[in-house]
């Protein structure tokens, strides 16, 4: 009985494990009186935290891909990305999906690239 029951325990955790931003790649300072552009700053967020799912091909029910930066200027403008990264972790639609929330800083920064109006 044990055994029938322990695949639907790991299902789970595996496919909530395999979205994460553990990485150190993308610790950013933040300096608010340095533009922020998405070439040297951005990307290297993007590709750390977001890629394992919303790659070229998104994956785990990613509905986009997040690769180029047009692609992740549109999630800015058009489909709510910094509300879903600013969101509670564990709240309904907060991303990184099942990984710990962004670092304030990393959030603040992608905040100021919008604001000074998305510098590639």
């Amino acid at each position: 009985m044990k055994i029938r029951i322990l695949p639907f325990f790991l299902l789970p955790i595996l496919l909530l494990s395999s979205c994460t931003n553990d990485s150190t790649d993308d610790l950013v300072s933040f300096d608010p009186n340095q533009e922020v552009k998405y070439s040297t700053s951005i990307k290297n967020i993007i590709d750390n935290n977001c890629l394992q799912c919303h790659g070229s091909t998104p994956s785990f029910g990613a509905p986009m891909s997040l690769t180029t930066y047009e692609e992740v200027k549109d999630a800015v403008l058009n489909r709510g990305l910094i509300d879903r990264i600013s969101r509670t972790e564990g709240s309904t639609g907060a991303m990184p999906l099942g990984a710990q929330r962004l670092p304030q800083v990393t959030i603040d920064l992608i905040s100021q690239w919008e604001d000074e109006g998305l510098a590639e």
